[in-house]
């Protein structure tokens, strides 16, 4: 404790940010996809943006969603992440995990019927989208 007190009250709130971001990084990292899902989620972000366009543009879809589209957009536009990405690796992928994150949210939230109305990508790219947000793969007709 020092003497002055606006110098205590900055270094209790800088303190408490440090927690709170490590408290993010964390979380991003247990809730995730690993491995080979990553990397997939990462060659599939240029569909799931246009997706998740289509989506926030979509009035027939709740305002939840697309407010949570909207401040997904938000952030990926803000020139600074929760991990900077000059860090090799996990620079980018918060920002797939983030995207991961929301759109498990959203697919919950609009239906499947929804998302696949939207789908820009492949039937493979449909499949990983579906092992990200945690529903069942849609069933190959033959």
């Amino acid at each position: 404790m020092t003497d002055w007190w606006w110098l205590d009250l900055l270094l209790a709130i800088a303190g408490g940010l440090a927690l709170l971001w490590i408290a993010l990084i964390v979380a991003l990292a247990v809730a995730g996809p690993r491995g080979p899902l990553l990397r997939e989620a990462l060659r599939l972000l240029p569909d799931l943006l246009r997706l998740l366009r289509r989506l926030a543009a979509d009035g027939g879809l709740p305002r939840g969603v697309r407010v949570r589209l909207v401040l997904l957009f938000a952030y990926l536009a803000l020139p600074f992440d929760l991990v900077p990405d000059f860090i090799p690796v996990l620079g980018y992928a918060d920002d797939a995990i983030i995207v991961a994150l929301v759109l498990r949210s959203v697919v919950r939230r609009a239906g499947i019927e929804a998302v696949r109305a939207h789908w820009p990508g492949t039937e493979d790219g449909f499949d990983v989208l579906c092992r990200l947000t945690g529903l069942p793969l849609p069933r190959k007709e033959s």
